[in-house]
């Protein structure tokens, strides 16, 4: 039980320090590219507090988590006003992927550590394995999932900049109704979803191994 309740805490602090860098990222990209108004609304922080959503950055990956599925979440959006941006649509789009990026960034610098430091490859639950594996998996989560191009999620943001107008019209109009989409999808598709994420995650896995 005492083993559990630790593995537990490692998760969930990995989780909440994982949302707060991709939230981070985003306002601080933002704030390069000119627009104050993350810096303005305090969200220039590593204080959890700023950034933390109970549902979507405890709840749902912590309970994903215990389910064994692929692990997924969002924090509170950083206010972003892509008018005050340089390049506005294209800057907005440096802005969204600036926080799966992150977590992209965070999962290989994981997995450069295990790997030379030899602790990804020890399974007997240690728990420099747990914190490698964990922040690897956790992370790689994260960035696929808001790479996802429905929108209020990075990847829509990302496809608004490059997508043709219709595209972009369809995007702003469905804007209001995205989450509920997102939640739709993994509830109704779950086992199609659960797998896509795994794909996506060996795939990068397989990366990260034949870069080393």
């Amino acid at each position: 039980m005492g083993s559990d309740i630790l593995q537990l805490v490692i998760v969930l602090v990995i989780i909440v320090g994982s949302v707060i860098l991709h939230e981070l990222a985003h306002g601080v990209v933002a704030y390069w590219l000119g627009d104050r108004t993350a810096k303005d609304a305090g969200r220039l922080t590593l204080n959890p507090i700023k950034h933390i959503d109970p549902f979507m950055s405890i709840l749902v990956p912590v309970v994903l988590y215990l389910l064994r599925a692929p692990v997924f979440g969002a924090a509170k959006p950083v206010p972003v006003n892509f008018r005050n941006l340089k390049w506005r649509e294209w800057g907005m789009a440096l802005v969204a992927f600036a926080g799966p990026f992150t977590n992209f960034l965070i999962a290989l610098v994981a997995f450069l550590v295990g790997h030379f430091s030899g602790s990804i490859y020890h399974f007997n639950g240690e728990i420099p394995y747990l914190i490698a594996a964990e922040t690897i998996i956790i992370n790689l989560g994260f960035m696929i999932f808001n790479l996802l191009p429905i929108p209020p999620l990075d990847g829509s943001r990302i496809l608004y900049a490059i997508a043709p107008d219709v595209v972009r019209r369809f995007l702003l109009q469905v804007e209001q109704y995205g989450i509920i989409i997102v939640y739709v999808l993994v509830l109704l598709l779950g086992e199609v979803f659960s797998g896509f994420m795994v794909n996506c995650t060996n795939g990068i896995l397989e990366l990260f191994y034949h870069m080393v």
